[in-house]
């Protein structure tokens, strides 16, 4: 059984792995890796996110490796247009363009969405829920406190350990002035 084993870890050691969809870098090929199952027909103008050609809208890195849709003929005539003088681009066109390229704007994916509200709702009804159960077990499952939490018996108790000056040196009867029988100011 460990002979096996050992064969069979020799052999996960020696055989190279190679992540589907790319030519092993062995001489023979071209060695690039070939994304057109992922991206489809879309272009690749980019190096992209550690070269791999993703489409993200970050801030931190403003130019997706990719574009964002695949080329139509209408976008494909823009883009001839657009190697011309840009004034003769309309508004419309130059958005069209903007929008094959890029799916949102700066300010469109910086901007907040509203999904907090509903974070912040399903919180605090976790947290009422939890308040209404505690407040069910005060009243029907903890017993009563006993005595000894009254406010009569706690000055009783407060007095009976200045009596017996329970610690006089830091503690609370360090705090008491016995010869006038009030607390020191």
């Amino acid at each position: 059984m460990a002979g096996r084993l050992a064969v069979f870890g020799a052999r996960i050691i020696r055989t190279p792995k190679v992540p589907s969809g790319t030519v092993a870098m062995s001489g023979h090929g071209s060695g690039a890796p070939d994304f057109s199952h992922n991206i489809g027909k879309r272009e690749v103008v980019a190096y992209g996110i550690n070269g791999n050609p993703v489409y993200f809208d970050r801030t931190d890195y403003p130019l997706p490796a990719i574009r964002w849709k695949e080329p139509t003929p209408d976008i494909l005539a823009l883009r001839q247009k657009e190697q011309g003088d840009w004034k003769n681009l309309s508004i419309e066109e130059k958005k069209a363009l903007y929008r094959a390229s890029f799916c949102q704007t700066f300010a469109e994916f910086k901007a907040s969405s509203p999904e907090w509200k509903s974070i912040v709702g399903i919180a605090l009804i976790f947290v009422s829920f939890g308040i209404w159960l505690y407040y069910g077990l005060v009243a029907f499952v903890y017993p009563p406190l006993p005595d000894s939490f009254k406010e009569e018996n706690r000055r009783a108790q407060l007095r009976r350990l200045l009596d017996l000056q329970t610690n006089p040196i830091q503690g609370i009867s360090s705090k008491w002035d016995y010869e006038k029988n009030q607390w020191k100011k």
